[in-house]
């Protein structure tokens, strides 16, 4: 068992450097919603600050180039593919209708709120790119099984959370789609299939850091992942949003799928 208990030098550099153009990130694109009311850039960025974080770690450590590969090719690959597709489905077409509803509730206060929220966001990546600093810096020659492992899992978990993601797009396209749950192949078995593959990727990535020095505290990440999608901006709030837009339609739905887990639907 590895008895190293702190960070070493370079990975706090590296950890101050990719907090810092996190922020900076997400400054930028609160002066950017100052002028369009329109906070919906920040889930993109969120997504990219952590695709961009893993690729930074890769490039400013000394280990093994088979590994910093690894860990650059399954937190960017995951990352600017979930920007690319937020991108795509929320960028001019409006604010999202969660931040809407904050900026109402928020008031005159909305703007300094938003400020603290952004900021907010840029210290959750940092957070969350533990495991990618931990698993970039491991210096140990050969891969372990568990780094195998975890990058089948981030595989798996971003080809689910595509096909996921196609299914839906796909049905919003139908003509009789509108005030309409969709329930056809993933969304059949699950509510949201799209964010239990999303926590998927995190056990990868937990997965790929667990071998390295420090590596129990990458289990941090998944952890927190499960906690905000379940009681913070995910289910909740999609699910709010659901139940306004299609009312009965969506309480049948949650009668009978399963909420996070695919599993067969209840009669």
């Amino acid at each position: 068992m590895p008895t190293t208990t702190l960070l070493q030098p370079a990975q706090w550099q590296a950890l101050v450097v990719g907090t810092a153009l996190a922020a900076a990130t997400m400054l930028v694109l609160w002066l950017r919603q100052l002028r369009t009311r329109d906070a919906t850039a920040v889930d993109i960025a969120w997504a990219a600050n952590l695709a961009g974080l893993a690729i930074l770690y890769a490039m400013l450590s000394d280990a093994p180039a088979g590994r910093r590969w690894l860990v650059a090719l399954c937190g960017g690959t995951w990352g600017l593919r979930l920007a690319w597709h937020l991108w795509r489905h929320r960028i001019g077409k409006g604010e999202d209708g969660r931040y809407a509803s904050l900026r109402a509730s928020w008031g005159e206060s909305a703007q300094s709120k938003f400020l603290v929220f952004f900021l907010a966001q840029a210290l959750l990546d940092a957070l969350l790119s533990l495991p990618f600093l931990l698993a970039a810096f491991h210096t140990k020659a050969t891969l372990h099984w568990t780094e195998i492992v975890g990058a089948l899992v981030v595989l798996v978990a971003v080809v689910g959370e595509s096909i996921a993601d196609a299914q839906l797009e796909r049905f919003k396209r139908r003509a009789d789609a509108r005030g309409r749950t969709c329930r056809v192949g993933l969304w059949r078995l699950s509510r949201h299939p799209n964010y239990f593959f999303e926590w998927s990727a995190w056990i990868g990535f937990a997965l790929l850091a667990t071998s390295a020095p420090l590596g129990w505290c990458a289990w941090f990440a998944p952890a927190l992942m499960l906690y905000l999608l379940f009681k913070v901006t995910g289910i909740p709030a999609t699910e709010a949003q659901a139940l306004r837009s299609r009312g009965d339609d969506y309480r049948e739905y949650q009668r009978t799928t399963s909420v996070f887990v695919p599993w067969f639907p209840r009669r």
